[in-house]
C-alpha cells in the first residue's frame, strides 16, 4: 500500500547510481556524513550498505567512525568492544577479530571501539587490510562541522557520502559543507535526500 500524504518515505537509492559504484573500482572506503547533525546519517549508512551488499553480491563492511554519542555501537550495546580507534592505534590487532555480526544484516560491523584517537596517518593502512576482506568499506561519521577531524577522514576515503535531510538542512549549510569538504581534497560522490515527505501519494512521484 502506498504511502499518503503527509507520511515520510525512505527511498531506496536508485539502481542506476548504486550499479555505478559497484563497478566502480576506484571506490572502496565511502564516507557518509552529513552538513548538520541530527540528519540521520546513521540510517542512511545502514540503507546504503544493505544495498550495495544486495547489488554487489560482495563483502561490505560497515564501520562506526562517529565519535558522538548517537553512533551505531552505542545502539547495539556494543560500547565495549574494540574496534575502529583501536586498530588505528596499534598494528598488533588483526581487523577481522574487532568484527561483529549484526542480526539481520547482509554487511559486517566494526564497532567505534575506545583505546585510541582517529589518527589520520594510520587510516591508509587500516583501509588496506580491510579492503583485502570487503569490496566496499562504508564509515558512518560524524557531521562536518560536529568534529573537526572529519575533514581530515574524508580526505583519505575514496568517496564522500553526503546526507541531506528534507525540509531541515539549509541549502547555504549544505553548499558550505560540500567546500569544506572540497578544500581538503575530499571527493564527494553524491548525497542523499533523507526523509523526504510526500505530499501526494508516492506514485505519482514515481512516474512523474
Amino acid at each position: 500500500m502506498e504511502r499518503m500524504s503527509n507520511a515520510i518515505c525512505a527511498r531506496r537509492p536508485s539502481e542506476s547510481n548504486l550499479a555505478a559504484l559497484a563497478v566502480d573500482q576506484d571506490l572502496k572506503v565511502i564516507l557518509v556524513t552529513a552538513a548538520s547533525p541530527g540528519s540521520g546519517t546513521s540510517s542512511c549508512t545502514l540503507t546504503l550498505a544493505g544495498e550495495l551488499a544486495q547489488t554487489s553480491r560482495e563483502p561490505v563492511l560497515v564501520v562506526d567512525a562517529c565519535l558522538s554519542d548517537a553512533g551505531l555501537t552505542r545502539a547495539h550495546k556494543l560500547e565495549d568492544r574494540p574496534g575502529f580507534l583501536d586498530l588505528l592505534a596499534t598494528s598488533q590487532m588483526a581487523p577481522q577479530s574487532c568484527v561483529v555480526k549484526l542480526e539481520q544484516q547482509p554487511f559486517d560491523f566494526l564497532p567505534l571501539g575506545g583505546n585510541g584517537t582517529l589518527d589520520p596517518k594510520a587510516l591508509p593502512q587500516l583501509f588496506a587490510a580491510l579492503g583485502q576482506h570487503y569490496r566496499f568499506v562504508i564509515l558512518d561519521g560524524d557531521a562536518v562541522y560536529a568534529n573537526s577531524g572529519l575533514v581530515s577522514l574524508a580526505a583519505r576515503v575514496d568517496g564522500v557520502v553526503l546526507v541531506v535531510r528534507a525540509e531541515e538542512t539549509r541549502w547555504e549549510v549544505a553548499q558550505a559543507a560540500v567546500q569544506r569538504l572540497n578544500q581538503a581534497d575530499a571527493r564527494v560522490i553524491g548525497s542523499i535526500f533523507n526523509a523526504r515527505r510526500y505530499y501526494m501519494p508516492k506514485w505519482i512521484y514515481d512516474n512523474l
